[in-house]
């Protein structure tokens, strides 16, 4: 179900925006609740792990930094009072105030401004961007002021900054919020971009990243946020990061490896279960982040075994798996290959409105299955 905030439509079981709404009008929800369902009757019932959401371990991250560090400080639309347009700030400004976490008008080239001239005067700020569509009015920022700095001044001038925000496809919000833009900043040197999929990863890779002294586009996904994953001891640590630049295997497998990254590794999963019955045994990489890409990994199980497939929500041309096919073509792992490498991408589109055409312009599991029995020719 949605429930209606001040005139914007928040689902009940996420917490994220679904669409636009009639102030004070319950309606059915059009996001992707079944995909928390789907992830919760997945987890162990056995475990002993704790369970946390996405959006509570990215909000325990900036909590324990901004405790850590009176030098950290979040800003963007919403981010205060509100506790952010997907709740992911809840209770920082309570506990922080109006000077750490600083509620902006709708302009990012203005708020993404200020941010970056506070990370060259040594600050390190957190910068909320509603959705990565919208950083597109910030480009500038990002690029010309945030990412070229340190180069042009001959490593003299750090930019210790995280541009942070829901990235790629969510749910009934059409071609103008949701882009995904991990090629798009992967493309640039002088940035460091993230892409998480389950808790850990949330919590670990946005310490790393606020604790780095040049930028970081850190690209969460909308539909993610009110996932719960089993999160370990260590994680629960405030001293937990993740290095970024390095990619994880979150499964073995012999016949085929799976790039992917963000929500699709949970696509790629589900996939190797089905699969998996039928006797393929899929490797699954979590790639984590897209710039530094982690090669040394995709190339060792493409070695191993002997075909690749790459999962991605972005178009198709000049994409992230297309980067990888070349990175692999170009490289050793080239001559384990026993056939061609394959992609699976979202449809080269704008993405429409209703719901039947949405879904089948970004990968499904049965997308992902298709690819990988045409690449094993089964």
């Amino acid at each position: 179900m949605v429930s209606l905030l001040h005139g914007v439509s928040v689902c009940v079981s996420t917490g994220c925006r679904v669409g636009a709404g009639t102030a004070g009008v319950s309606q059915e929800c059009s996001c992707r609740c079944a995909d928390v369902e789907m992830h919760r009757s997945n987890l162990s019932e056995a475990a002993a792990a704790f369970e946390v959401t996405v959006r509570d371990a990215l909000n325990q991250a900036m909590d324990e930094e901004l405790e850590r560090d009176e030098k950290v400080f979040l800003l963007g639309e919403e981010v205060a009072q509100y506790d952010g347009a997907y709740k992911v700030s809840r209770g920082l400004w309570k506990k922080y105030g109006d000077k750490r976490i600083i509620d902006t008008p709708i302009t990012e080239m203005g708020f993404a401004g200020i941010a970056v001239g506070a990370a060259m005067a040594g600050l390190r700020p957190i910068c909320e961007f509603m959705t990565f569509n919208f950083s597109m009015q910030a480009i500038d920022q990002v690029i010309n002021s945030a990412a070229k700095t340190y180069y042009m001044s001959a490593g003299q001038q750090s930019v210790p900054i995280v541009f942070r925000g829901p990235n790629g496809a969510s749910a009934g919000v059409a071609a103008q919020h949701s882009q995904c833009f991990a090629a798009w900043y992967g493309h640039c040197p002088g940035l460091k971009v993230v892409s998480p999929w389950n808790s850990e990863d949330a919590k670990g890779l946005l310490k790393a990243a606020i604790r780095d002294d040049n930028p970081v586009v850190f690209l969460e996904n909308e539909l993610m946020y009110g996932v719960p994953f089993e999160m370990s001891e260590e994680a629960q640590s405030k001293d937990f990061t993740i290095p970024i630049g390095k990619a994880k295997v979150e499964r073995q497998g012999t016949h085929v490896t799976l790039v992917t990254h963000s929500r699709y590794v949970g696509h790629c999963l589900d996939a190797a279960v089905v699969l998996s019955k039928e006797g393929i045994e899929c490797e699954v990489i979590n790639l984590r982040t897209i710039r530094p890409l982690d090669v040394d990994t995709i190339e060792a199980s493409v070695m191993k075994t002997n075909h690749l497939v790459t999962v991605e929500g972005g178009w198709p041309q000049f994409g992230v798996g297309a980067e990888i096919c070349a990175r692999v073509m170009e490289g050793p792992a080239f001559n384990y290959l026993d056939a061609p490498a394959t992609r699976v991408t979202g449809v080269d589109i704008p993405m429409p409105y209703a719901k039947i055409l949405e879904d089948n312009s970004v990968p499904q599991i049965k997308d992902i299955i298709l690819s990988i029995k045409k690449t094993l020719n089964v």
